[in-house]
């Protein structure tokens, strides 16, 4: 079968002719292109909107509405735990804002003020491990010389213990344990492994990500006002650095007060020669940055901590712990953190019980700031609306 003319014709014949020839109206678009390129606009002025009132487009436009809000949806279901860990990454950027900024206008460059920053942080987190591992180690190796003397006393129906061990059969159930684990236990054990892996990896991640967008925060804050209409722009700049001011308030004003927690626990354990005081003071400081129920965990440790002493020590760490909660809650808070993020007592508490029921911990301590920026946004945009409608 003879081919045609036009079947004829090769790639080779085609590239003689005319682009035009070739591409017919892209190339008058390539023209036009060329045109409106300039130095301002290198990619040309935008194009007119569409028509909205378009059947096709309002078809269109209702089809990737429906598309987008599933696939948002499906999307926030997967990829829950790792957004959490952003914004965790977020929170503690925006805290850590204010001494970064001030270190900037002492004069540092902003990388090097963020190094600072990190470094500072490192050696805090380096002390606390200092100050916990070797209580843990002497702990274990006591354990370990014990361990012998405790196996004998469970033997020993003599001693309180062994009283315990006959009742509740603990040294059968201890020596089959030990000699035929129990599938669970064993499941158990490395599920508790996994965890710990999981959550030094989850510490990394919000550690790098809150590096990133401290450091690059101010080109951050610009690409979020951005999405914002021109027209409304200079009234979201204003409540968008009010709800950061409150955020970073807060974080910087919750780290003093624990700190002041810390040092004034550790006084008090030395003072009664309760063991550990530093371990104990550094727990105390970490517990208090949880609202409302941090201090109070804290305090039920410490107080079994204290028991080791004495009950005269236990009882007087609890009023302790007692009268610095009313110090704390009515004189420290309003005084370092009330005046930057006004929040009502019955809001806080409806907060933190929300943030924790949501999102555990994480929510606990992000509740409040985060109640604080709800609250300025309604009274600003809700309430104004709402009164002048």
């Amino acid at each position: 079968m003879a081919a045609s003319p036009a079947d004829a014709e090769g790639p080779d014949e085609l590239v003689g002719q005319p682009r035009d020839a070739i591409s017919g109206p892209v190339a008058d678009a390539e023209a036009v292109a060329e045109r409106i390129s300039s130095e301002d606009r290198p990619l040309g002025p935008p194009g007119k909107p569409m028509n909205k009132r378009s059947p096709f487009f309002m078809g269109m436009a209702a089809a990737a509405g429906a598309a987008v809000t599933a696939g948002g949806v499906w999307f926030l279901f997967i990829a829950s735990g790792t957004l959490v860990l952003i914004g965790v990454a977020l929170f503690a950027a925006i805290g850590l804002e204010p001494v970064a900024s001030w270190l900037v206008r002492r004069g540092l460059p902003r990388p090097l003020a963020v190094t600072v920053i990190v470094v500072g942080g490192l050696g805090l987190a380096a002390g606390f491990f200092a100050a916990l591992i070797p209580p843990l180690v002497d702990q274990a190796v006591r354990f370990i010389d014990q361990a012998p003397e405790y196996v004998a006393r469970l033997g020993d129906r003599s001693s309180w213990l062994g009283q315990v061990s006959a009742r509740f059969d603990l040294q059968r159930r201890l020596q089959s344990t030990f000699s035929d684990p129990d599938p669970a236990l064993v499941n158990g054990l490395l599920g508790s492994g996994r965890a710990v892996l999981g959550t030094l990896t989850d510490t990394l991640i919000v550690l790098v990500l809150t590096i990133y967008f401290l450091a690059d925060f101010p080109r951050l804050r610009a690409t979020i006002y951005r999405f914002v209409p021109h027209t409304r722009r200079p009234r979201a700049i204003l409540i968008g650095d009010e709800i950061f001011a409150k955020v970073g308030s807060y974080v910087l004003g919750n780290v003093v007060i624990s700190i002041i927690a810390g040092v004034l626990g550790f006084i008090w354990f030395t003072i009664f020669g309760i063991p550990y005081p530093v371990l104990l003071a550094l727990l105390l400081a970490v517990l208090d940055l949880i609202p409302v129920i941090g201090a109070i965990i804290a305090g039920v440790v410490v107080s079994l901590a204290a028991l080791t002493v004495s009950w005269p020590v236990c009882l007087a760490t609890v009023g302790f712990f007692v009268v610095y909660r009313f110090v704390e809650d009515y004189l420290l808070t309003p005084k370092i953190i009330g005046r930057f993020v006004d929040v009502p007592a019955l809001v806080t508490v409806v907060a933190v019980v929300l943030g924790g029921v949501l999102l555990g911990i994480v929510g606990a301590l992000v509740a409040i700031p985060v109640a604080a920026a709800v609250l300025l946004f309604v009274r600003e945009i809700v309430f104004h609306r709402m009164d002048h409608s």
